[in-house]
């Protein structure tokens, strides 16, 4: 299905003023964004407008009660300057999945991704080319019903808008591995995109910054020994030719670069494999030197290696030299988003 939707365009361009050289993640943004509600049952008002604020009701269910979704998605350019989506399609499933988990309406997705076409064409000049920066595109729902009271809102509002980003992590990351706090517990939000994940990971990452580390890596709810994620990737590690992440159980995020990953790498002959692993076997495959690589994947931070883990007593210090297998997706995927790679698996699609 084709969707209509006027465009009223900025009188003037605040592109003039980024230092395209310099680009912190998350903080300048393009000049339009794409909106539409969800009422009586239907998507409505679909528009591409300014970007600016939005007046939002103080009884806003979104603020009381936590619907709210998101997605987080990347746009690049090849060598002769045309705008390029990574996997749009799984971000459009993804987001719908974390959707239905949270009560809220799809988004039909020949709608998500004409909208994020449609912007994208239109800033197109705001995604930086420089090497490890991106145009960083962030679909997002939440409940607009103006109700105190526990249950789920009748409206919502769809909003994309999208930023010129530099790179998520500039230099390899230190963890903390969190026995404490719990991210998610199967049967709970914890494969979702929503808000409340985020905020709740909030208080243990300030506590790890302070003692020197960059993110948590999550263990799990009950046994408080399985490895589920890092604050903001999947995470992956190495043991010769055999390359181990955490099984998707319903506690841990679906990443799509994760998926990217596991299939490049099978691709290239290593060994892939998806199951429960307890931070004790990492602490001892490190202590037998069987470890040889650790990295986390996502779409912010693409790949990011890992040169320390902490658990209790026990630092895990990797060696950095020996960084060929997170060096090589990373090169990869990199290249393929910039058609200096093969796209054997057609991931890309021109905006």
């Amino acid at each position: 299905m084709k969707y209509t939707f006027p465009i009223t365009r900025t009188p003037e361009s605040g592109i003039s003023k980024v230092d395209f050289d310099n680009l912190p993640f998350g903080k300048i943004y393009s000049d339009h964004m794409f909106v539409a509600d969800y009422q009586d049952g239907q998507w409505t008002n679909l528009e591409i407008r300014p970007i600016a604020p939005i007046p939002t009701h103080p009884g806003n269910m979104a603020w009381h009660y936590g619907q709210a979704i998101f997605e987080g998605m990347k746009a690049s350019r090849d060598m002769e300057g045309n705008a390029l989506l990574f996997r749009p399609e799984m971000h459009a499933k993804r987001f719908n999945a974390s959707a239905r988990r949270m009560c809220m309406p799809e988004v039909p997705e020949e709608l998500f991704l004409q909208a994020i076409h449609t912007l994208i064409d239109m800033e197109k000049e705001w995604i930086p080319q420089q090497v490890g920066s991106a145009m960083y595109i962030r679909p997002f729902m939440y409940a607009t019903d103006e109700t105190i009271g526990v249950k789920a809102s009748d409206t919502y509002r769809f909003i994309i808008f999208v930023m010129p980003v530099g790179p998520y992590y500039n230099k390899p990351v230190r963890l903390l591995a969190q026995d404490q706090y719990v991210r998610a517990v199967v049967g709970g939000v914890g494969e979702a995109k929503t808000a409340g994940n985020y905020a709740a990971s909030l208080l243990p990452a300030t506590m790890a910054r302070k003692e020197g580390f960059d993110q948590v890596m999550w263990l799990d709810g009950i046994h408080k020994k399985y490895i589920q994620e890092v604050g903001t990737m999947n995470i992956f590690f190495v043991s010769g030719n055999e390359v181990l992440t955490p099984n998707l159980d319903g506690a841990i995020l679906a990443g799509i670069t994760r998926d990217s990953v596991i299939t490049l790498l099978k691709g290239e002959g290593y060994t892939v494999t998806e199951r429960p692993i307890t931070i004790h076997e990492i602490v001892e495959m490190h202590q037998q030197g069987k470890l040889t690589e650790v990295f986390g994947t996502g779409t912010a931070a693409v790949i990011a290696p890992v040169e320390a883990i902490q658990y209790k007593d026990d630092l895990i210090q990797l060696d950095m030299s020996q960084r060929k297998i997170s060096q090589w997706v990373y090169d990869t995927i990199n290249g393929i988003r910039s058609r200096q790679v093969e796209d054997k698996y057609s991931w890309l699609v021109t905006a």
